[in-house]
């Protein structure tokens, strides 16, 4: 008799936007003369910059030929890419990585939801509150906690992110293994400075933990006093792994490319206390496991460090951070409370109201979708965090539709 994991039976419900689908859908059937505007989950609309079509194209005609075709690639991403991630993101802010501790992946998404297996069952799990749900899911699945009890699942520290700590949580009061950060934060849109940062790196050198670093939205980061990696805090590399995508940045949601930096001086332990370098195990974890991103979408990647492509993508972001400004503008006028919007394309509301009520109230009354802030953690009760992903004449009308509304 075959039996399942059921770790996953202790999952709560299904995914947070699969369950804003189904609520849409039943809206949709019911309603099918109205125009939704989806204000929810972060999938960029805008196309993906020339100068990426251009060097995908081009790629694309080199499989076409036998002389120039590409099979398997290197596991961990073709040099000519991790070079320019090297070079551009790393070594140009001061962090000295190398090609060699980057690893070319399919998606943020996977590797955060993946990088558990490495660690021990027994590990204690910290995780903000509120947090993105793949973080708390994952661990979940592999075993690392209990049942669901108010709110949360009982083995997992949970580190609260209110406006009062500005978003930002305190240091953990016990001793925890694993770490997950997030910044600019998904999804209250905190940014955190470089002396709060060194306290996590503080901690993690401490207490022999490991921090993994989501930096999936650095790209929104407009305040050069505000560090976009890690690892531009000394001592980083020896406790941190980051997590960077293309997604938000140069619009590859569809495309699929992103990478993990895994320092190889970053080391976990075994129940001896001997060392182990985390490089090798995530290597050896993707070589098992994973072959690899396409050669096209990783010139595509390539194409975004061009003199042309950093203006492209540049443009990109500016065009996003302003459809935030709109957004927020227009809750704090009809008296929100609001964060982020400013170094983030996410901006985080206390609604006054419980968060699914609110949803409901903009979906019914505004035809709008956003997220409920509640199915990020219990800290997000009565929250909702807006999008500033979508076309500027969408969110504008948006706006109308919400302070019609709201007044």
């Amino acid at each position: 008799m075959i039996h399942i994991n059921e770790n996953y039976l202790k999952l709560k419900s299904s995914y947070l936007f699969a369950d804003i689908e189904k609520r849409v859908s039943a809206f949709r059937a019911a309603n099918p003369d109205k125009e939704i505007i989806s204000l929810g989950i972060g999938d960029v609309t805008k196309a993906l910059p020339g100068t990426c079509i251009n060097a995908f194209r081009a790629a694309v005609e080199e499989m076409s030929h036998d002389d120039s075709f590409r099979g398997y690639g290197p596991y961990k991403g073709y040099l000519f890419l991790r070079d320019k991630i090297a070079e551009k993101d790393f070594k140009s802010r001061g962090a000295d990585i190398s090609p060699d501790e980057i690893f070319i992946s399919d998606g943020a998404k996977c590797d955060t939801g993946n990088i558990q297996e490495l660690f021990s069952l027994d590990s204690k799990v910290a995780v903000p509150d509120p947090v993105y749900p793949v973080y708390v899911d994952t661990n979940v699945m592999a075993g690392r906690t209990n049942e669901w009890e108010d709110g949360r699942y009982d083995g997992l520290i949970y580190l609260d992110s209110k406006e009062e700590n500005n978003y930002v949580p305190e240091l953990p009061s016990e001793k925890v293994d694993l770490i997950y950060l997030c910044f600019p934060n998904n999804p209250t849109g905190a940014t955190i400075d470089r002396e709060r940062l060194k306290d996590w790196v503080n901690y993690a050198k401490e207490n022999k933990a490991l921090i993994l670093y989501d930096a999936a939205y650095e790209a929104f980061i407009q305040d050069d006093n505000l560090p976009k990696s890690i690892y531009e805090v000394p001592g980083a590399k020896d406790i941190a792994i980051e997590f960077r995508s293309f997604s938000k940045t140069a619009g590859f949601t569809g495309t699929r490319c992103a990478y993990t930096v895994v320092p190889k001086q970053c080391m976990a332990y075994d129940k001896k206390r001997q060392k182990h370098s985390v490089h090798d195990m995530w290597d050896r974890r993707q070589t098992t496991k994973f072959n690899g991103v396409s050669y096209p979408v990783q010139r595509a990647a390539e194409a975004v460090y061009t003199e042309e492509g950093q203006e492209q993508v540049r443009h990109l972001i500016d065009f996003y951070l302003e459809n935030a400004r709109i957004i927020r503008k227009a809750f704090e006028g009809l008296g929100f409370k609001c964060n982020g919007g400013e170094n983030s394309p996410y901006i985080w509301i206390n609604t006054g109201k419980e968060s699914w009520e609110f949803f409901d109230l903009l979906l019914k009354e505004a035809n709008i979708i956003c997220t409920p802030g509640s199915g990020f953690g219990r800290c997000g009760k009565g929250y909702i965090r807006i999008s500033s992903f979508n076309s500027r004449d969408k969110v504008e009308e948006a706006v109308n539709r919400i302070k019609l509304a709201l007044s």
